[in-house]
């Protein structure tokens, strides 16, 4: 699919989700049909290497459901990152079935040490319970993190949708994000074939601190697409908010005016929620540049590179963070009492912006920001950043 096509089939499927966004999040069940419709749009597809394009069909997605753009991001991140480690021709592998078959994949990786891979004949049995699996219990591929049970490697796995031993406890019904599918999952003697090992490395060099400097990018790759999914949802609750104070908000009685969107105060509400909304946007894509050519870099990516990449990227989640819960909570002054009314459905953008940017505390993006600045010292390499 040409970047072009997956831009306005992007924008094709956030409208189709957003017209329905409150009743499924209200009816919160394994987000099965919004996987299909994804599928249906060829966006399942897009070349992952192409981060522009991909983090512009996250981020479009994720105004009309936050959660799905998640979904979607995640997928790209996974069949990138599949390429990054020993085994390329189970990489290349699973993107030809993904373009085939319109396949989704999502991965497990935290919490650490809980999933182990013991030798089990001529493969591996993998057990264990993984927490925060998002997308895996609608994935039709998934990664697995686990630690190999002499603690002396760890080891990322592929399974198919469906295989003996894998389960999926009904335990996420979180505030936000919440057709993501984020619950846990449970491994019971799972036999995986050696040739679906992607990669293998010592236990005290994962991926936050990688053998192969270019693999210290996933944890960049996590941040970006989270960014892109913030600047997501500002867009989508001021659109809505926006529609909802054209329609339906009444003017305060002291402003003496017959609509409120002639209201002086109103305008400069949305004025200055629209200059952040650019201000994060800009920073966002200036994030997305910068992980782009530090991927283009290949092996040859150095220390300074990666640390410029990962400044661009901690400074875009400040912003984009602060930005997403300071605007999906500020449209409320700007569209009345009223709007608080469920039906409304504008507290989904905060609840998802609430949910989001706890992923991992912000403190530390703009601690690693703060260190740069003052001493120029490069971020250090973290799962996280």
């Amino acid at each position: 699919m040409k970047p072009t096509d997956a831009v306005a089939a992007a924008r094709a499927v956030a409208e189709r989700l957003r017209k329905d966004a409150v009743e499924r999040q209200h009816a919160n069940q394994p987000p099965l049909a919004e996987i299909d419709l994804l599928r249906e749009s060829g966006l399942l597809a897009v070349d992952p290497d192409n981060h522009r394009t991909t983090h512009a069909v996250t981020r479009l997605v994720s105004a009309g459901d936050a959660s799905i753009g998640h979904l979607l991001g995640y997928h790209y991140l996974h069949l990138w990152r599949a390429s990054l480690y020993d085994n390329s021709e189970l990489a290349r592998s699973l993107r030809h079935d993904v373009v085939a078959d319109q396949l989704f994949v999502a991965a497990v990786s935290n919490p650490r040490g809980t999933v182990t891979a013991n030798e089990s004949g001529d493969g591996l049995s993998v057990s264990g319970r993984g927490a925060f699996a998002t997308g895996c219990a609608v994935a039709d591929r998934l990664f697995i993190s686990a630690t190999r049970a002499d603690r002396q490697a760890r080891l990322v796995v592929v399974a198919h949708r469906g295989a003996n031993g894998i389960s999926h406890a009904p335990d996420w019904d979180n505030l936000g994000q919440r057709l993501t599918a984020s619950g846990s999952i449970i491994f019971q003697n799972v036999q995986v074939e050696p040739g679906n090992v992607l990669g293998t490395f010592p236990v005290d060099e994962d991926e936050s601190s990688p053998p192969c400097l270019r693999l210290s990018l996933v944890s960049l790759a996590f941040q970006a697409v989270l960014t892109q999914v913030l600047v997501g949802i500002v867009e989508g609750a001021l659109d809505e908010a926006a529609q909802y104070t054209r329609e339906s908000s009444r003017p305060w009685p002291a402003s003496g005016l017959e609509n409120a969107i002639d209201d002086p105060h109103i305008r400069a509400g949305y004025g200055e929620l629209d200059a952040t909304l650019r201000a994060a946007r800009l920073l966002a894509d200036d994030a997305t540049r910068a992980f782009a050519e530090a991927d283009s870099a290949g092996p040859a990516l150095t220390s300074a590179e990666r640390g410029r990449a990962a400044l661009a990227v901690s400074a875009a989640k400040v912003v984009s963070s602060r930005t997403a819960t300071e605007a999906t909570s500020r449209i409320f002054e700007l569209t009345g009492a009223r709007a608080t009314a469920r039906s409304s459905g504008l507290d989904r953008f905060w609840r998802d912006a609430r949910t989001l940017t706890l992923h991992d505390p912000l403190v530390y993006k703009a601690q690693e920001l703060g260190t740069s600045f003052l001493t120029g010292q490069v971020p250090p390499i973290t799962a996280y950043s």
